[in-house]
């Protein structure tokens, strides 16, 4: 029977996603979800949502959403694409724009997704190793159509120089997609590099900073040719109408997003300190999370 499953697949060493616990009294820390609940407009929309309206497919297109993402974002619609979590979106991009004879690659340590979505895809896997302390390393691209920055980067936590990044989308003949996930607990982001070069694509999640993880919805934005390719290989209705109506009200209220924002960098600024007084490293964290080493001789297991 195995023979009917395809090798790259049967030989796949599965993502293992973050374990969901139950019951009370559990501080939840290993998906790096927001602590806040969403803002009290996406309550008051599903509050409003009928019931009745889920007998009929959402709007493949996204079309009020991508306009008011693209209003956010100073461009065109035509250049933001909405799916269901930013991981399908990556997923997208290894199938649109990946020869098969050629390659994917990403630095190492850092989302730990892509070698499953290049493996997944039969291609070869060009990992770039960082520095000791998780600094950028220049990464030689000859083979790969396509590469992944995580920025900030996950699990380090740290943010890459934008110079690095917009030199290396200058250099590179294939797409370089810029996964800001944790971007608005960042300093910079890189949406002008997708908004000026023919080959940057930047990446967005609801899940961190819109405390949307339940909702399951993610958006890309670049130049009109790639986003464009996206959407021909997209699932039809990719985005349900639950996910679509809860994106909007949290987009609707700039002002609950930017005080979470701001207590959440507070938090870890507060918790870096009492760290690094009790000797623990602490990186310079950039993302709602912080990447830690206790003291000698304590380990972290």
């Amino acid at each position: 029977m195995t023979t009917r499953i395809r090798p790259s697949v049967r030989a796949l060493h599965a993502y293992t996603p973050g374990e969901q616990p139950a019951g009370e009294g559990v501080l939840k820390l290993n998906t790096n979800e927001n602590p806040y609940p969403p803002s009290p407009r996406v309550a008051e929309a599903l509050a409003r949502f009928a019931a009745d309206d889920l007998r009929t497919y959402p709007d493949p297109q996204c079309r009020e959403l991508r306009e008011r993402l693209a209003e956010r974002h100073g461009c065109g619609p035509d250049q933001v694409v909405v799916g269901n979590g930013s991981d399908e979106i990556l997923a997208l991009c290894l199938r649109a724009f990946v020869r098969r004879d050629r390659a994917a690659g990403w630095f190492d340590p850092s989302y730990s997704l892509y070698p499953v979505l290049a493996a997944i895809e039969d291609l070869p896997a060009r990992p770039v190793s960082l520095t000791e302390d998780f600094a950028w390393t220049d990464p030689d691209l000859g083979e790969a159509d396509l590469f992944f920055v995580t920025h900030p980067n996950a699990p380090t936590s740290l943010e890459f120089p934008k110079a690095r990044i917009a030199d290396l989308a200058d250099r590179f003949s294939g797409v370089l997609v810029v996964d800001e996930a944790y971007v608005d607990f960042a300093e910079t982001d890189c949406l002008d590099l997708a908004l000026s070069r023919d080959n940057v694509i930047v990446t967005r999640s609801f899940s961190k900073s819109w405390s949307l993880a339940g909702a399951r919805l993610g958006y890309a934005v670049g130049p009109s040719e790639l986003i464009g390719a996206l959407f021909k290989i997209k699932d039809s209705y990719n985005v349900s109408r639950l996910a679509q109506t809860v994106g909007l009200a949290a987009l609707s209220d700039p002002e609950t997003f930017d005080a979470r924002i701001a207590a959440i960098r507070s938090t870890r600024g507060t918790a870096t300190d009492a760290l690094r007084t009790r000797g623990f490293w602490v990186a310079d964290s950039r993302t709602n999370f912080i990447w830690t080493r206790p003291p000698a001789p304590h380990r972290a297991q």
